[in-house]
């Protein structure tokens, strides 16, 4: 994990407006917000690695909430389009929808309807999809 961590960190770009890192309160007022407890590991995704911008994926974060990948605002459209409320969205990009299960696995979402891609944690994903860019369908 910490190695993703450092990798990621090395090759953010640059961006006009970056967004703020996120703190602790951030990750309470959005688990308010949705009405789940997030995990750990999802805490310090959000903490360590939600305001990057790398590549063409654009991960949920929780400092802003003018942002259109504020984390309560991407679940409330997920679970109104049938994504199951015990899952939360990791990262939306064009019809697809990457989202966190309750044992942790990420799965894919494809206009809504789950298929069969997973990853086994966040670090994962992070690794193979958003800094490897590696197909997925």
């Amino acid at each position: 994990m910490e190695d993703i961590i450092e990798q990621l960190h090395e090759i953010a770009e640059e961006t006009p407006v970056p967004l703020e890192e996120a703190c602790f309160d951030d990750i309470v007022d959005a688990e308010e917000q949705i009405l789940l407890p997030l995990s750990r590991e999802f805490k310090t995704f959000l903490l360590e690695c939600s305001h990057i911008t790398y590549g063409r994926y654009e991960p949920v974060s929780v400092s802003d909430p003018s942002s259109h990948t504020y984390l309560p605002e991407v679940t409330a459209n997920a679970w109104a389009n049938g994504i199951p409320r015990d899952h939360v969205p990791l990262c939306e990009y064009g019809e697809d929808m990457f989202v966190i299960r309750p044992d942790g696995e990420v799965q894919l979402f494809i206009q809504f309807e789950s298929v069969e891609t997973y990853w086994p944690s966040i670090w994962h994903w992070v690794d193979e999809v958003w800094i490897q860019e590696l197909a997925y369908k």
